[in-house]
């Protein structure tokens, strides 16, 4: 596997011990600092298109891990998955399902739609999330005509029943029931039998895997968004329990934390509604941090070579 680090907002740069995590094929570095405010949270085509250019120079082939930094720039992802030219599924952990259907097109809170578009793509299948977006997700925006016709599987760590103002087919990761989806938790019962599930649902042989650090405790990782429940240990079996069963086409990896002062004044709006505010970073987050991305590192290195 080789190793690429999108040099965003200087998280992963500063994290010496990534490089020798695992052997990699590779060690590639894409430097976009210069395009990061312009990229961070949302971005227009124009900016979108430039980092695309770059990103795509650079790939090389085979399959290749990529450190995004903070989550705010989930949504570049898409420029990596879009170079995969057989059919695949996304297996996303994330605190945030990232499928709201109002925000910008090229969004960190909305690329799973855009992943959904490229027709490679048969399936999302989302795990672990635990945050207020699936609190009336009709309301804000979730792309639930995805969840009702199965192309988004979603499954979180732990949540309350969702109201909905429609009612919904069931699904794998849900039930409908007196005006509300009753969720599938993976908190509840052993995670072995819900990771078996989880495979049955990979109708393809080839997989990617899309992870934010945010869908870990505080304890685990500490990233840019609110956080969620599932430990680090049940988020490493997950990964190697896919590797096992299918073939890892490509990962990307991204929640460190980065403080950012956006230009954009509708940018420092939504970071004030959507983000915590936190503490001021210090050594202690960003070695909880660089140790987190360490294990997931060798954990998808290791499952790339497991199928």
């Amino acid at each position: 596997m080789h190793l690429m680090i999108l040099d965003l907002d200087g998280t992963v740069d500063a994290q010496s011990s990534l490089a020798g995590a695992a052997p990699w094929t590779s060690l590639r570095r894409v430097a976009l600092r210069d395009l990061a405010p312009r990229l961070r949270l949302w971005s227009r085509a124009r900016t979108i298109a430039l980092a695309r250019a770059r990103i795509h120079a650079a790939l090389p082939d085979g399959p290749t891990l990529a450190l995004l930094g903070s989550g705010d720039f989930h949504h570049l992802a898409v420029l990596l998955m879009e170079r995969v030219r057989e059919p695949y599924t996304i297996v996303h952990l994330d605190n945030h399902p990232d499928w709201v259907r109002l925000a910008p097109r090229w969004h960190c809170g909305s690329w799973v739609n855009r992943a959904l578009e490229l027709p490679q793509v048969r399936r999302v299948i989302t795990l672990g999330p635990c945050s207020d977006d699936l609190a009336h997700p009709d309301l804000k925006g979730g792309n639930l005509p995805a969840l009702a016709a199965g192309r988004i599987v979603l499954l979180p760590w732990r949540h309350p029943p969702s109201r909905v103002w429609r009612r919904l087919a069931d699904g794998p990761g849900h039930r409908y029931l007196d005006g509300r989806l009753i969720w599938r938790n993976l908190a509840d019962g052993e995670l072995g039998d819900h990771l078996d599930a989880i495979l049955s649902l990979i109708d393809t042989e080839a997989v990617w895997l899309s992870i934010d650090k945010d869908v870990l405790r505080e304890a685990d990782a500490l990233t840019n968004w609110d956080q969620g429940e599932m430990p680090l240990a049940a988020a490493l079996r997950i990964v190697a329990a896919v590797g096992a069963r299918r073939r890892i086409v490509g990962a990307d990896l991204c929640g460190d934390y980065s403080p950012a002062t956006h230009r954009n004044w509708f940018k420092r709006v939504e970071a004030r509604l959507d983000q915590p505010q936190r503490a001021c970073e210090d050594a202690a987050m960003r070695m909880r941090n660089e140790a987190a991305n360490r294990e997931f590192l060798v954990a998808i290195e290791r499952a790339t070579r497991a199928c």
